[in-house]
C-alpha cells in the first residue's frame, strides 16, 4: 500500500486515484443508470437537476481540497472551478449552434455529449500534464499565457457579436471531402453500412458522428483559453486538473438546461472577456506592487463581481426578447 503515499506531479497517489474514482463513478451512473436506454430524452427540469448536483459535487470538492491544503489552495480552486464552468458556456452556444446546423434531435444529443466529455477528460488531461511539466520548468511561461490571456479578453471584446457560421468550417469541408459521410442520421448511430456507387457495403460517418469531431474540436480551442487561464490562477496540477474536470462534468447537464433561455446571455461574452483580460493581469499586478502572489481572496471575489455582473446585465437586457432561433407559428 506504499504506492498510495507516492507523489505524482506533487500530491499523494490516493488523492488522484480518489478523484480519477469519483469521475469514474459519475460517468457509470450517467451511462448505466440516468440513461440506459440510449435515448433518453432530457427535459429541461432533469437538467436543471443534473446541473444543480454537479455544482454541489464541484463546490464540495472544495471542503476536501481544504481539508487536506488549507484555504488558499481552496480559494484557488473555487475561482478555477467558477472561471471554467464560466467560460463554459461560450462553448455551450457553439455546441448549440453544431447540433441545430446537423438537427439532431435531443433525444441523441445525450449521447454525444457523453463521448464528448470523456474525449474532453482524456485531452484535458494530456494539455494539463504538459503545461505543468513546462511551467515548473521554465516559470516565466505563466507570463507567456498571461500575455496571450489579456489579448485573447482584448479580442473577444470586439468578435463577441460575431456569430459562427459551421458550413464554413474548414474542418467541415475536410472531412465531407476526404471520408464517406451520410446526408441524413441513423439513429443514434456514428457509423453505417451502406452501399457505394459500386454497390459494395462499405462503413459510412452519420453526421452524428461530425458533430462530435466538431465539438471535441471546438473543446480543444476552448481549452487553449481554459488552460493557460487556470494555469495563471495556480500552477498546481492536482487543483489545475480538478476544477477543470468538474467544470466539465456538469457541461452535458449545463447544456440542456440552457438551450432554451441561450439567447438570455447574449451580453455575458463581455463579462467572460473582462474577466480573461483580469486573470491575465493579475501576475503583472503582483509584480508592480511588490506582492509574492495576487490575493486569492480578491481574485475570487472580483471573479464572482465581474460574472455576476455580466449575468445580470445580460438578463436585463434581453428581458422580454424572444427566442430568435423559435420561429412564431403562421
Amino acid at each position: 500500500m506504499e504506492f498510495l503515499f507516492l507523489l505524482f506531479l506533487g500530491k499523494p497517489m490516493w488523492m488522484w486515484l480518489l478523484f480519477i474514482t469519483l469521475v469514474i463513478a459519475l460517468l457509470a451512473f450517467d451511462l448505466g443508470v440516468l440513461h440506459k436506454d440510449g435515448n433518453h430524452e432530457i427535459g429541461v427540469a432533469e437538467s436543471l437537476k443534473l446541473s444543480g448536483m454537479y455544482i454541489a459535487l464541484g463546490l464540495s470538492f472544495a471542503g476536501f481540497v481544504y481539508w487536506q491544503m488549507g484555504w488558499e489552495p481552496t480559494a484557488h480552486y473555487l475561482t478555477a472551478f467558477v472561471v471554467e464552468k464560466t467560460l463554459a458556456m461560450d462553448n455551450v452556444f457553439v455546441i448549440a449552434l453544431i447540433f441545430t446546423f446537423f438537427a439532431v434531435p435531443r433525444a441523441y444529443q445525450h449521447r454525444v455529449l457523453f463521448w464528448g466529455i470523456l474525449g474532453v477528460i482524456v485531452l484535458r488531461g494530456i494539455m494539463i500534464g504538459l503545461g505543468a511539466t513546462i511551467v515548473a520548468s521554465y516559470s516565466w511561461v505563466l507570463y507567456i499565457f498571461a500575455v496571450f490571456l489579456i489579448f485573447t479578453g482584448i479580442k473577444m471584446l470586439f468578435v463577441a457579436d460575431k456569430e459562427h457560421n459551421i458550413a464554413d468550417n474548414p474542418l467541415l469541408k475536410f472531412i465531407k471531402r476526404r471520408f464517406r459521410v451520410t446526408d441524413e442520421l441513423h439513429g443514434n448511430s456514428f457509423f453505417v453500412q451502406k452501399a457505394d456507387a459500386h454497390g459494395r457495403m462499405v462503413r459510412y460517418a452519420t453526421p452524428l458522428f461530425i458533430a462530435l469531431i466538431l465539438i471535441e474540436i471546438a473543446d480543444l480551442v476552448f481549452a487553449v483559453d481554459s488552460v493557460p487561464a487556470v494555469f495563471t490562477i495556480t500552477t498546481d496540477p492536482y487543483i489545475v486538473y480538478t476544477s477543470n474536470i468538474f467544470a466539465i462534468l456538469g457541461l452535458r447537464a449545463l447544456y440542456f438546461a440552457l438551450a432554451a433561455i441561450l439567447h438570455r446571455f447574449a451580453y455575458l461574452k463581455y463579462a467572460l472577456s473582462l474577466l480573461l483580460v483580469f486573470i491575465g493581469s493579475k501576475i503583472f499586478i503582483a509584480d508592480i506592487m511588490g506582492w509574492e502572489k495576487f490575493p486569492p481572496s480578491w481574485s475570487l471575489g472580483i471573479t464572482f463581481a465581474i460574472l455576476g455582473a455580466g449575468v445580470f446585465f445580460s438578463l436585463w437586457k434581453t428581458r422580454g426578447e424572444k427566442d430568435p432561433a423559435v420561429k412564431p407559428a403562421e
